[in-house]
């Protein structure tokens, strides 16, 4: 147990399944319990804001993993069913529904939606589902506008501060994280127990091969709509939260952008694993105060250079005004994502938790690696090659 390989010997069938396939499992994340723990107590308000985020948005990238990552189902819609969770709160929150009853509420509502998403995906494939899924919630974002007797059309809604046995939970405070945290780690659990059932075996064997998994006897439709409805769901929980910790909402928040930035989630963290939603929700909520920080500091530092290169204070006061132009103007962020993408797409496909599988690896057998390990085989069904 000591070395740094360890070999696993499965003698049956239930250790394929386990959830910690062994002990150093246990121990690695019973330290990082300890700490999320404590986070609230040690860390700064802003910081524990920030986390909050992280479990909000780790827990829709949860819910998108099992529809992308293990089913292959493509979305760019999931800022809706974020809506439609926020939404179903703020609305019965107004005729003082517990929390409990509207936060299940959200989920199931937000499932069923799904469900009914998924069955435009049962005939289109690839591109044209994404097509799909981005006009579903154009249309949501629309009825949210239009709706006024129920969404408060434009001028938005308030969430009034979420209750929970009688306590109030404000969303500074450290009892909301917990909350937020406790759902993330339930999601997580849920998910992995979901894929050592025969659900999420027959979700990977449809991501793996549609043919092949139809040849096996799995009910592909039945499975496709079952995967946006769980997806659905865990987002829209995850948009209960959400509304809270805004405690405000309006339409024009679940915008495309909010879906971009989901998948951005998944793609950064590695599709293949639950991890990877973690990882990539940190990456993503942790690039936001980078944003501002480019937009705030980095003029006055890049003419400070200039400066200090011998440019005139007005050839430094242009290239102040000019970088502080680039960086304010409004489709930065979305510029700044999109090259993330491409970069992540094209030098690191298995995202972040791929890159840690990769050095743990290297590691491993060092001197023995070889940088082919994970370079992916290429075997087709003949029907499927030409794809």
């Amino acid at each position: 147990e000591e070395g740094l390989m360890r070999f696993l010997f499965k003698t049956d069938y239930e250790d394929d399944i386990r959830l910690f396939p062994h002990s150093g499992y246990v121990v690695s994340y019973g330290i990082l319990l300890a700490f999320l723990f404590v986070a609230p107590f040690v860390l700064s308000s802003s910081l524990v804001s920030q986390l909050v985020f992280v479990c909000i948005y780790a827990t829709v990238g949860v819910g998108l993993m099992i529809l992308t990552g293990f089913t292959g189902q493509a979305s760019l819609g999931h800022a809706a069913f974020l809506a439609i969770g926020a939404y179903t709160a703020g609305y019965l929150q107004q005729y003082n529904v517990p929390f409990p009853v509207y936060f299940l509420a959200g989920g199931l509502l937000t499932a069923v939606v799904g469900a009914l998403v998924g069955f435009p995906a049962l005939r289109l494939q690839g591109i044209y589902l994404v097509i799909a899924t981005i006009s579903f919630a154009f249309i949501v974002e629309e009825v949210l506008a239009r709706w006024e007797s129920v969404t408060h059309g434009n001028e938005g809604m308030r969430v009034k501060t979420l209750s929970l046995f009688g306590q109030a939970v404000p969303q500074n405070g450290p009892s909301f994280y917990f909350l937020c945290l406790a759902v993330l780690i339930l999601t997580i659990v849920g998910a992995l127990n979901l894929l050592r059932s025969p659900t999420g075996r027959a979700f990977v064997a449809i991501r793996d091969s549609e043919t092949a998994a139809r040849s096996m006897g799995v009910n592909v439709s039945l499975y496709k709509v079952k995967s946006f409805a769980i997806s659905a769901g865990i987002t829209g929980l995850a948009g209960v939260l959400f509304a809270h910790k805004l405690s405000f909402i309006s339409p024009e928040m679940f915008t495309l952008q909010l879906s971009i930035e989901f998948i951005i989630v998944i793609l950064i963290g590695g599709t293949f694993s639950l991890h990877g939603a973690v990882l990539g929700a940190i990456f993503l909520v942790m690039i936001d105060p980078f944003l501002t920080y480019l937009k705030d500091d980095l003029p006055g530092i890049i003419s400070g250079i200039a400066a200090t290169f011998g440019a005139d204070s007005v050839t430094a006061g242009k290239i102040h005004g000019n970088v502080a132009a680039i960086a304010s103007a409004n489709g930065l962020k979305g510029a700044i994502y999109g090259v993330i993408i491409v970069l992540f797409v094209l030098f690191e496909p298995l995202g972040l938790y791929g890159r840690w599988l990769k050095i743990k690896l290297f590691f491993q057998l060092f001197p023995l690696y070889k940088r082919a390990t994970f370079k992916r085989q290429k075997i087709y069904v003949k029907s499927e090659r030409n794809r």
